[in-house]
């Protein structure tokens, strides 16, 4: 790749893969609202910032003359998984600025479009395959994405341009400012605090964000056409399992409590192929779990949460 367009790239995971980017030489258009986090871009020669709220993707291709863009990767979601994760109002404007943003890319004339997506979508089609599912406040989001998902590659397959996804687990890693799970058992653990947790017999999975980034990195230049990818590890623990793990390098001496909240999330790991990206792209996960938990501790620590 030599040219990318990034949506939300002050974010999490768009800003971690524009800095990657941005030190391998790719010139990078980052778009996002105003904001003093773009300021940390503009010692890259080759970023290009572009100031759009949701509302005005339409017009992005009207504002840059470039037309030789490799890859557009949509990262920008309002709401974040916050709270907002209950408003389905938010999450059906997310997956209609998708559509936007697809439509965009198109219109400048990219190669390929580039969605982020969310591993919670295997539970929307848990949800929709089983009769009497008991679905959670989680699903409005998943359905956001999912809705996102159908109407984008709906429209790449019909204005032809070429689709690929990544469905993400929960990531972590330095410069996430969320208070998204790891960030709160770390923070809990760094203070030498049992956070309360799930019984944790259900098969989950993390991702660093440093092997994030070379996933979406992969997607973008060997994802094939209207395949969306699991992105995290072939081989799975259950989240038992991943909280010791975590609570063995940060506070091996803190007992966690297991079973303050019951099991509630309902995603069929056994219908998802975990290794496609591998067969497709070559990519797998080979961040070191117990370094990059060190280096997520002291990330922590560093937040006021």
């Amino acid at each position: 790749m030599n040219k990318v367009l990034i949506t939300g790239v002050t974010g999490f995971i768009g800003g971690s893969l524009a800095r990657k980017l941005l030190s391998q030489g790719v010139t990078v258009y980052g778009v996002d609202i105003e904001t003093p986090k773009l300021d940390e871009f503009k010692k890259y020669d080759n970023f290009i910032p572009l100031i759009a709220s949701f509302e005005e993707y339409e017009m992005i291709p009207s504002r840059i003359q470039d037309r030789e863009i490799d890859v557009f990767y949509h990262f920008a979601w309002a709401g974040g998984f916050t709270s907002a994760i209950k408003d389905y109002k938010i999450q059906m404007s997310n997956a209609a600025y998708a559509g936007d943003a697809l439509v965009a890319a198109k219109n400048i004339g990219v190669k390929k479009f580039v969605y982020a997506g969310t591993y919670n979508q295997y539970e929307i089609e848990n949800f929709l395959a089983t009769p009497g599912f008991e679905p959670r406040y989680t699903c409005i989001y998943s359905t956001g994405k999912t809705a996102a998902s159908l109407i984008c590659r709906t429209l790449a397959f019909n204005l032809g341009i070429e689709y690929s996804a990544g469905l993400i687990p929960m990531p972590y890693g330095e410069n996430n400012y969320s208070k998204q799970l790891v960030n709160v058992v770390v923070d809990s653990l760094n203070k030498g605090i049992a956070p309360k947790l799930v019984e944790g017999k259900n098969t989950y999975d993390l991702i660093y964000i440093g092997d994030l980034v070379d996933a979406l990195i992969a997607i973008g230049e060997k994802g094939k056409n209207q395949h969306e990818y699991y992105v995290g590890h072939r081989k799975l623990k259950t989240f038992k399992e991943l909280m010791i793990d975590i609570r063995d390098v940060i506070a091996p001496d803190v007992e966690l409590k297991f079973g303050e909240y019951k099991d509630n999330q309902k995603i069929d790991y056994s219908k998802i192929d975990l290794d496609a990206l591998y067969r497709d792209t070559g990519f797998e996960c080979k961040a070191d779990f117990k370094e990059t938990m060190k280096i997520t501790s002291e990330w922590v620590k560093k937040l006021e949460m």
